[in-house]
């Protein structure tokens, strides 16, 4: 009923008013009635129940959402009664022609009142007009049961399609509000598979170093405690370190820099005995950039130090690329698609650039370079 309720209560007063046109006979039958209380009783009533009905139409919408279902149909029930009444007060003037209120009392009937009690109380007032048409003393039937029927099927296909656009955009708002869900739950899963591939990349660097300077520190142990201690406050230092990247990536606070991760690349080679080639400044590479280099270096340079069993390895930065290269036999070389190189390669795609990981083509060792377009 929600829509029959929005438009009865934006056209309502205009719907009343075009179809008050067919009372038109009442009141040209009054008007040619003798002069007495038969003509003044049936103007009054005429002038009633074309008052009453137009605030009903217009009123419909508020007496339901302001009274609820139940209470509302009490109300309309009151209204209906009474538009009959005004009605019958009119047959001593107008005679049959005050048959013509049937067909608006039908069809408000169908428009409010709930359907089991609409289409009874419809056909009993098709029924009345019928019989008092052919029943009554100088009546003639001049096809008011025909216009209370049509009245009737008229105002009730209104409100079928009312309902019918009602439950449409229902079902509309609904599938809208799924969809939302849907997108939030992806956003969600999307949000949850993105800190997982930062904590894959911050723990697979951290720990692979902490990994190595462990290995360090106990072959030093019997050999130069002092080194031992201070590879042992290295390890203190980068656990930290790492602890502190893990909460800051989980609260999605976490940054990364260009110049940081060269120095933790110098460190992690430094540790793992390979000859590191490094730039030693950042500032030609613009700021946009740095963000996807530095990590491009984190993931390489963790490759490095985990399977390539390399003797050298070389960062080349320029302004609109960055590459990492070894000379590593290339037996340890990690698949191309392993976890972390899947996160790097997600990031150049955001970033609109170009991701090459393999062998070198110069010569034995392997590659990972990230260049994005000038």
């Amino acid at each position: 009923m929600g829509g029959v309720e929005r438009r009865g209560q934006r056209f309502g007063w205009v719907f009343a008013g075009v179809w008050l046109v067919y009372l038109s006979e009442n009141l040209k039958a009054l008007l040619a009635a003798p002069a007495g209380w038969r003509q003044d009783v049936g103007l009054v009533a005429l002038a009633g129940f074309a008052a009453l009905y137009m605030m009903l139409v217009g009123w419909l919408s508020a007496i339901r959402h302001g009274l609820g279902p139940r209470r509302a149909t009490v109300l309309l029930w009151v209204v209906l009664l009474a538009l009959l009444g005004l009605a019958a007060l009119q047959v001593p003037g107008a005679g049959v022609h005050a048959l013509t209120c049937l067909v608006y009392v039908a069809g408000s009937a169908m428009i409010g009142l709930p359907w089991r009690q609409a289409v009874p109380f419809a056909a009993a007032l098709l029924v009345l007009a019928e019989v008092l048409a052919w029943r009554v003393p100088g009546w003639d039937d001049q096809g008011y049961g025909l216009a209370v029927l049509l009245g009737s099927a008229a105002s009730g296909g209104i409100r079928l399609a009312a309902e019918r656009q009602d439950r449409l955009q229902a079902a509309q708002r609904e599938l809208e509000e799924l969809t939302q869900r849907e997108l939030a739950d992806r956003a969600v899963a999307d949000e949850r598979a993105r800190i997982a591939a930062d904590l894959h990349d911050i723990l697979g660097h951290s720990l692979t170093v902490v990994t190595v300077k462990a290995e360090l520190a106990q072959r030093l142990l019997d050999v130069d405690v002092g080194r031992a201690r201070a590879e042992l406050r290295d390890l203190e230092a980068l656990a930290r370190d790492a602890l502190s990247d893990v909460r800051a990536t989980a609260l999605g606070v976490r940054g990364i820099s260009l110049p940081g991760e060269i120095a933790a690349a110098r460190a992690a080679l430094a540790a793992a005995h390979v000859c590191a080639e490094l730039p030693g400044a950042t500032d030609a590479v613009p700021t946009r950039h740095r963000e996807l280099f530095a990590w491009t270096i984190r993931e390489a340079v963790t490759n490095v130090v985990r399977h390539s069993r390399a003797a050298h390895c070389e960062v080349r930065l320029a302004p609109d690329s960055v590459e990492i290269v070894d000379d590593g036999p290339g037996d340890g070389v990690p698949a191309v698609d392993g976890q972390g190189l899947r996160g790097l390669r997600r990031r150049a795609d955001s970033a609109g650039a170009t991701l090459t990981v393999g062998r070198r083509p110069d010569r034995p060792g392997f590659l990972v370079r990230v260049e994005v377009a000038s």
